[in-house]
């Protein structure tokens, strides 16, 4: 990741209406499966600021484990009481094989070239012990890609087809997967394939603040789609995917 795009983050990942939104989103596929599950220790690799990792051992009680390959990082996830921090790549996590009973990475596994995403997939399902969760977050669907996304270094974006043969690929029974962030879909297309071209802008980060209102206003559709997912129902596009599954070997 673009290393200047870990201070934007660090500035509006508390209440920017999509960092709030798709949490929310998240917390209501994983609460279900969490409280039916003993986690002794749970990774969030490429854990960034460290937010998400003090989220999860909050609501869940789940000893959290943060990995990321950049210290700056990693120095904002120890400034908000994230103790367990190792530098790490993805790619080669410095863990014993079956070291966790959950392992969650948001969005990082796109910041790896296309065709290269299996070597992260094996290390997240090797430190993976038998039946334990692993939680999944990419960008979807390549049409969908932006300035933002040159911005922040995203090298591919997924297809629910291709993310899930990815990780069955690795021993993962798919319990959920779903595209997320599906409401405001006609909206991106727009911005990104109309608006960014004729603008012809150079690249930038889409975390940027907006008006009070606008926020409130952008954050309906994801709580709407929460409503819709938390009750078991998919979405069929969307500008995210989310994956859980089980490892079963």
């Amino acid at each position: 990741m673009n290393p200047a795009e870990i201070v934007n983050i660090l500035e509006a990942e508390e209440d920017f209406w999509w960092y709030r939104g798709m949490r929310r989103i998240l917390f209501g596929l994983l609460d279900p499966l969490a409280e039916r599950r003993k986690v002794r220790a749970a990774l969030e690799a490429g854990c960034g600021t460290g937010y998400n990792a003090a989220l999860l051992e909050q609501r869940y009680g789940w000893p959290m484990y943060a990995l990321d390959l950049d210290w700056g990082g990693l120095r904002h996830a120890q400034e908000r009481g994230v103790s367990r921090l190792t530098q790490g790549d993805l790619a080669a996590l410095p863990f014993p094989a079956e070291s966790f009973d959950a392992v969650i990475s948001l969005d990082v596994i796109v910041h790896f070239p296309r065709g290269e995403e299996g070597r992260a997939l094996a290390e997240l399902t090797r430190v993976l012990a038998r039946g334990g969760l692993l939680v999944l977050r990419v960008a979807a669907l390549d049409t969908l890609r932006s300035r933002h996304s040159e911005f922040a270094c995203e090298r591919q974006r997924f297809t629910a087809k291709r993310l899930i043969a990815g990780v069955t690929s690795h021993g993962i029974r798919v319990l959920r997967c779903t595209y997320a962030n599906s409401l405001l879909l006609p909206v991106a297309l727009a911005k990104f394939r109309l608006w960014e071209p004729l603008m012809q802008r150079t690249p930038q980060s889409g975390v940027r603040p907006v008006s009070p209102w606008l926020n409130r206003l952008l954050s309906l559709p994801l709580a709407a789609e929460s409503r819709w997912l938390t009750v078991g129902r998919n979405m069929p596009l969307g500008q995210s995917l989310i994956l859980i599954g089980e490892k079963t070997a």
